[in-house]
């Protein structure tokens, strides 16, 4: 079954029919999709899962910023990440927060579905119940109104599909509501609309068959264990994602993540162990990245859309 608005039907049901699709998805995959999108729990910043490039590039920019603000003599950071899944980026960020001398944190997590939020709680227990850390994960929907004050937010994520599955009719006020708390910086990925195929809770390898219905923006996948999951997907251009934001934030950087380094990775089933790359053609992959990033000819073939912003009157 494809979602659809009807005509007259009250949006409020159409966005809680994608909430509760989305929420089942990620509820079903479990810790699989811990492992398939952010690797090795308990090393926060080995960045070797399937989007290691990615996650390498995003979190440059969140160092930056917290050094940044460190630097400029601040003494505490609020952070908000929005579609936690299962905690990671928080827990990356809280922690290197602490290393930096932020004498308090407050960090809140939540994402629609229960499952990921169990899975952050219990990965962060130690980390929260550190002296002036206040770090919460709780189960909510990005389409509801927040109860973050306006610009009180120093840093804030929406971190890889969150924002490809909401309803595209609410997209709008969502961005103007991520707008409205945030005081320092905002940072989003988002899935291009040239990118190599997903299934988005887990790897392609674990999919039996599986498809994406532009016209009616619906990923629908039967998993190899028999289960069968289907979730509102709607993939971005960068003009798009930009005509998004423009309106409500600053936008500092706008550009493509991994043009070139998944498409050049071998694939264990079927390429010899020889084709393994090196540091020579890494070296060339990361030269094309740079050049090739902001790109109109290349940057909707992207992996994933990178977007940083800050509020207009915010300083860089």
């Amino acid at each position: 079954m494809y979602f659809q608005a009807k005509p007259g039907r009250p949006t409020a049901l159409v966005d809680a029919d994608a909430a509760t699709e989305t929420a089942t998805a990620y509820n079903q995959v479990g810790d699989d999709y811990l492992t398939y999108a952010d690797g090795d729990s308990q090393d926060l910043y080995a960045f070797d899962a399937q989007y290691g490039y990615c996650d390498r590039q995003v979190w440059q920019i969140v160092e930056r910023k917290l050094l940044q603000r460190r630097a400029a003599g601040a003494h505490s950071i609020r952070v908000l990440d929005a579609g936690c899944g299962p905690g990671t980026w928080l827990r990356r960020v809280v922690t290197h927060a602490r290393a930096l001398g932020f004498a308090r944190i407050e960090a809140r997590g939540f994402d629609v579905a229960r499952a990921q939020i169990q899975h952050a709680r219990l990965l962060a227990r130690n980390l929260s119940q550190m002296p002036e850390v206040n770090l919460a994960f709780e189960v909510g929907d990005l389409t509801e109104r927040l109860p973050e004050a306006n610009a009180t937010v120093d840093l804030c994520l929406c971190l890889y599909g969150v924002l490809n599955h909401l309803p595209v009719p609410r997209l709008a006020e969502t961005v103007a509501e991520l707008a409205r708390v945030t005081a320092g910086h905002f940072i989003t990925t988002v899935r291009a609309v040239g990118s190599t195929p997903s299934i988005f809770v887990d790897s392609l390898d674990k999919a039996l068959r599986f498809r994406l219905d532009h016209k009616h923006e619906r990923c629908d996948v039967q998993l190899r264990d028999g289960r069968r999951i289907s979730f509102a997907s709607h993939l971005f251009t960068a003009s798009e994602l930009r005509r998004l934001f423009a309106d409500v934030l600053e936008i500092e950087d706008l550009r493509g993540l991994d043009l070139f380094h998944s498409r050049f990775a071998p694939d264990s089933r079927w390429n010899p162990a020889s084709l393994a790359a090196d540091r020579r053609l890494y070296n060339e992959l990361a030269r094309l990245e740079s050049a090739y990033a902001t790109d109109p000819n290349f940057i909707d073939r992207a992996s994933h859309l990178l977007l940083v912003a800050r509020p207009r009157h915010a300083e860089a």
